[in-house]
């Protein structure tokens, strides 16, 4: 995409970002996000192709690095030893510290209304999808198969989106009790490195 896309962008992404903390994102239009930064009707549809493409653009862009530079510490060489419960902090610790503040219970709890129906957030770079923690998981327990590594980390993702994006919620943006981050660990933990049930479930009927 060239440069000078890239400041109409931002206008609409900070215009975006504003009108969803102040309103919630269910009653933002894009007629409203394209006039509050001040271009024309047309403006989000042209560079972001819908409103989803909106939001996940605006996810990415506050979320990611909270993410992206504790994955990548943990990034070693191939035949580095990984802790399960280091992969698990890089993970929940954001969540923990978002959720200390309005703005950051708004945007966990849009990035769970976004993430939880596919699994996924959209039209993302591959660093801010669950891709890069199953990797470093994988490697962590290679005692599992791909199978069960994807399927332990979309239950594992699923909880912490439940636990801290609470998408059932009407009134997010409230301070609310969150479960102690030590505890969401250590549960986290227990369940990925909990034997094999492949394993378990040979020759059962």
């Amino acid at each position: 995409m060239s440069q000078p896309e890239a400041p109409t962008r931002d206008r609409l992404l900070d215009a975006a970002k504003r009108l969803f903390l102040e309103k919630g994102a269910d009653q933002v239009s894009l007629r409203s996000v394209n006039t509050a930064a001040g271009l024309n009707p047309g403006a989000v549809h042209y560079h972001f192709g819908s409103r989803e493409g909106l939001v996940s653009a605006l996810l990415e862009r506050e979320l990611r690095p909270m993410w992206s530079g504790r994955l990548q510490a943990l990034s070693g060489p191939a035949g580095q030893d990984l802790c399960v419960r280091d992969l698990v902090a890089a993970l929940v610790e954001p969540f923990a510290e978002l959720v200390t503040t309005r703005d950051g219970r708004v945007l966990c709890h849009l990035l769970a209304r976004t993430a939880l129906p596919t699994g996924q957030v959209l039209n993302v770079s591959p660093l801010f999808a669950p891709a890069p923690f199953e990797v470093l998981l994988g490697r962590a327990l290679p005692e599992l198969s791909p199978q069960e590594v994807t399927e332990r980390c979309r239950l594992a993702f699923g909880l912490v989106m439940e636990s801290y994006g609470r998408p059932l919620v009407k009134m997010p943006a409230e301070p609310s009790p969150f479960p102690h981050t030590g505890t969401v660990i250590a549960f986290l933990v227990a369940g990925l490195t909990a034997p094999s049930c492949h394993t378990a479930d040979t020759g059962t009927a």
